[in-house]
């Protein structure tokens, strides 16, 4: 499910690629520090949201000597300020050369405005927020995200691909109400006319309101199958909230449609609950060996090639990422860090996982992705 807070950030649907050099914003210009210096990463706390908490420990334990991760409290909108002097302490240490925020919120500006006036030398990158995107490109370093709109498109063209003649598109009012949710739906719409594919629309009943997501999960537990006796099992499924795929990819299963990506792919949503993988704590991020327990399981129920999604949680993904680009940029100022290709080929060298990034408009340090997709 994507948050009312990035509306902002995806109004326009196509971008334009091309690499260009960094370029400070233009309140500020960080001089690159020499060793030793220290990069902080701020995430959600682990109950708030696992994966970038995780990545913040991940990139802690990397790089013990280097890397400080913090968490901001679980109640932000509620206590800002609290978070606003946490980030702004960071500059107290004078080795602290970079800070990543790896949120999916907002109101973190103010902050990143005062550490920037007592230390403009300090790096900032978002791993995304969801602040004013003008106003982010103006005093944030570079920018990631998620490019939201495009994927109506991508999963689509992704959809046909796998077999899909039929795309049905289940929501509800006031996610529908949500520019992001509306404008990817019209391009899922658009795109399926382009490839002579079937859309359908399904109203759902509202989680937020009524009978919560129960109410919404029985409907598509029992909706689904008469979509299915309709339109045949070469239709994909998407859902725009994510406890609907408990229950999606369930059916999936058992009637053998398609599902070629999840609202927020990631092979940690839905795939291990409903397939009852045994996943050891030890192996919580090994998503090498999670991806292969679902393409067994989906092989040993005759649902090869069916279900889909991304090898990596982007919540995963960005946060070290922008850890790691902020390390380069910091030991190597030619590092081309708004270069598409020179972030992508960086990527790839890191996790060995394809990404695509796009430019934002036209701002030189607002990249939005699409990464690979992984068809079990």
């Amino acid at each position: 499910m994507v948050s009312r807070k990035c509306l902002a950030l995806v109004l326009a649907v196509l971008l334009s690629g091309g690499g260009m050099s960094f370029a400070a914003p233009s309140c500020c210009g960080p001089a690159f520090a020499a060793e030793p210096f220290r990069i902080a990463i701020m995430t959600p706390t682990l109950s708030s949201s696992e994966d970038e908490f995780r990545a913040g420990q991940n990139m802690a334990k990397k790089y013990p000597d280097i890397v400080k991760h913090i968490t901001h409290p679980d109640n932000f909108n509620a206590e800002i300020e609290t978070t606003i002097s946490q980030i702004v302490s960071l500059a107290d240490d004078p080795q602290m050369k970079a800070i990543v925020i790896a949120s999916g919120g907002s109101g973190f500006l103010p902050a990143i405005q005062k550490v920037k006036e007592k230390r403009p030398d300090i790096l900032f990158i978002t791993a995304p927020i969801w602040d004013d995107p003008v106003l982010m490109s103006k005093h944030v370093d570079l920018c990631l995200d998620t490019d939201w709109i495009r994927r109506g498109e991508t999963i689509v063209r992704k959809a046909q691909k796998m077999g899909a003649k039929t795309f049905i598109h289940y929501s509800f009012p006031t996610h529908l109400a949500k520019e992001v949710i509306s404008m990817r739906k019209s391009m899922m719409e658009k795109t399926c006319a382009e490839l002579g594919m079937t859309f359908v629309e399904v109203i759902t009943p509202d989680p937020q309101a009524g009978d919560g997501v129960a109410a919404m999960q029985q409907f598509l537990r029992e909706d689904l199958p008469r979509q299915i006796a309709l339109y045949g099992k070469d239709t994909n499924i998407f859902g725009t909230n994510c406890p609907m795929y408990d229950v999606i990819i369930d059916e999936a299963i058992k009637q053998g449609f398609i599902v070629a990506e999840q609202c927020c792919p990631t092979p940690t949503q839905a795939f291990p609950t409903v397939m009852g993988l045994e996943i050891e704590p030890e192996d919580q991020g090994n998503f090498e060996k999670i991806n292969a327990m679902i393409r067994d399981y989906a092989a040993a129920h005759g649902m090869t090639g069916r279900l889909a999604g991304w090898p990596i949680p982007v919540t995963i993904y960005l946060p070290e990422l922008a850890v790691e680009v902020a390390k380069r940029m910091i030991e190597d100022p030619s590092f081309k860090a708004t270069d598409t290709r020179e972030l992508e080929s960086f990527g790839k060298s890191l996790f060995g996982v394809g990404v695509e990034f796009n430019h934002y408009q036209d701002m030189p340090n607002y990249l939005v992705m699409i990464m690979e997709s992984i068809i079990y």
